[in-house]
């Protein structure tokens, strides 16, 4: 499957996903309302960490040397059982600190609330982590499909069961929201053994070949030589992610002098923000997962002239996706807000101030992701650490400096966000043309640009129309569908995507290489 191809697929499958998380999310937060949605951040970022830092970068540089090993399957069989072995000593030991540790860890956050979310979450972490290795061998071979089914899998999964238990929590049992967000993550656990079970009997790979396979001591060498930066670069900006959530609560309880439940609560708000700020990121993904065993393979070969090409096209697709999804988020923030929790009207009013805001940044993040993918692609893994880490640093500093003070309190929060990853998507672009000797072309941006501003004033000018002469539903998607007429009429005209990329997205043909950068 070729690299596009792979990246629509999986697209695809983000898309049927994340439709699924959307029926899960959205009526959970009108059940949980701020304080369980506080909760609830705050399990998932304590999550998000030990995850990152047991599956980061493993199964990045699991799918580059399998990409590398072609036509040698008894290496590639090597490869999967060492990677195995210490994603699953990884996951053990991360489990093991979520279940041991719950109060502990939730104490850092100055949330003592979550500690019930994060134990129900311990087992989903060892799921995934054995996930990432079947998922990293089958996408070094080009195969998207199994990535694809189970991220569907486990998306249904959790909608199932953590918003049918937590339902059940809430109004037949009448329990507290702190313990109605453990019975969402409890759908979380679920989701991932169901997709786990999925890949084991389905995709496990086979040991057929003649090929002599290295030593289980080089094949760990080179899956930390290559997965330990990665794993540092996107495990520090977990890290610092949850750090920003102890700093913020922390601002609000010392600085401010809020209580522990009015901290939570606010920070809740700032969470429902959240939930949208990372599905414009989400459709980025796929491009970069697909990219890593591309540009290896190309690269193994010796053919740079296809990793160019391929880096050029993701970054074409990166920016043609990115803008109009989070400036999209900015313009609509409170009407799409509204329209999504209709129970939690106050809520959803202070979480458009923050949305506003992390729309921009959302443009950042998708910037980011693809271009620390080329990066680590090319062999260029550390650049992305230290790049993370200066954003990290600027959002820690700017976070505490805003949220401490009276005049912006958690909005403060938002515009960190927004400066570090705006300073890390610039840095991850400059090293990019540095690295791969790409020359930038400012054509096909400026023709976005256009299109996006187009698009911006038609969602605005359409609501304001309509919302004053038919239901907010119909108002918000008569906006989202007027805009996005605009813009795909737009890139098209003014030439900002071309025929062959459409052919390559939708039918996985042959391309002719592009030219300049753009």
């Amino acid at each position: 499957m070729g690299f596009l191809g792979g990246a629509a697929l999986l697209t695809a499958a983000v898309a049927v996903s994340k439709l699924l998380g959307a029926l899960y999310k959205i009526p959970l937060g009108n059940l949980l309302g701020s304080r369980g949605m506080g909760c609830f951040q705050a399990a998932y970022n304590v999550y998000g960490v030990l995850l990152t830092l047991s599956t980061a970068g493993l199964p990045l540089a699991m799918s580059r040397l399998i990409a590398q090993s072609r036509g040698r399957p008894r290496r590639q069989r090597r490869i999967f059982h060492v990677a195995l072995a210490l994603f699953l000593a990884l996951g053990l030991v991360g489990s093991g600190v979520m279940l041991t540790f719950p109060r502990q860890l939730s104490g850092l956050l100055h949330n003592e609330l979550a500690a019930p979310s994060i134990r129900v979450l311990a087992p989903a972490l060892l799921a995934v982590c054995l996930l990432s290795a079947i998922r990293g061998y089958t996408q070094g071979q080009g195969q998207m499909l199994p990535t694809a089914v189970s991220q569907v899998v486990e998306s249904a999964g959790k909608l199932v069961v953590g918003l049918g238990l937590t339902w059940y929590l809430l109004t037949v049992r009448g329990v507290s929201p702190e313990i109605g967000a453990a019975g969402a993550m409890a759908g979380v656990t679920v989701g991932s053994l169901l997709a786990l079970l999925v890949l084991t009997l389905r995709w496990l790979p086979s040991c057929m070949g003649s090929d002599t396979p290295p030593s289980r001591r080089e094949v760990l060498g080179q899956l930390l030589k290559i997965g330990v930066p990665i794993t540092l670069g996107a495990g520090g900006m977990s890290f610092i992610t949850l750090l920003d959530q102890s700093v913020a609560m922390d601002a609000l309880q010392s600085r401010l002098g809020l209580g522990l439940e009015e901290a939570n609560r606010q920070y809740g708000e700032y969470a429902f923000a959240l939930t949208l700020f990372s599905l414009p990121p989400s459709f980025l993904y796929p491009i970069s997962v697909s990219l890593v065993p591309a540009i290896s393979g190309a690269l193994g070969q010796g053919d740079r002239r296809t990793a160019r090409r391929h880096t050029r096209t993701a970054l074409r697709m990166a920016l043609l996706l990115a803008l109009p999804s989070g400036i999209g988020l900015s313009v609509l923030a409170g009407p799409v807000l509204r329209l999504l929790y209709p129970a939690q009207v106050q809520t959803a009013a202070a979480a458009a101030h923050h949305l506003r805001v992390l729309g921009l940044a959302a443009v950042c993040v998708c910037l980011m992701v693809v271009s620390g993918g080329i990066l680590q692609a090319w062999g260029h893994e550390h650049i992305p650490v230290v790049t993370l880490l200066t954003g990290g640093a600027v959002k820690i500093a700017v976070s505490y400096r805003l949220v401490s003070d009276p005049a912006w309190g958690i909005r403060g929060a938002a515009v960190g966000t927004l400066l570090c990853y705006a300073l890390i998507a610039g840095m991850n672009l400059l090293a990019v043309g540095r690295t791969t000797g790409i020359v930038f072309r400012w054509g096909v941006p400026l023709r976005t640009l256009v299109a996006v501003g187009a698009m911006a004033v038609t969602a605005s000018g359409f609501y304001r129309m309509l919302v004053h002469r038919a239901s907010l539903p119909l108002a918000v998607l008569g906006a989202v569908a007027a805009a996005a007429a605009v813009y795909g009429g737009l890139v098209l005209l003014l030439g900002a995507v071309r025929r062959e990329e459409l052919c390559a997205v939708f039918a996985a043909k042959k391309r002719r290489k592009p030219s300049g950068f753009f």
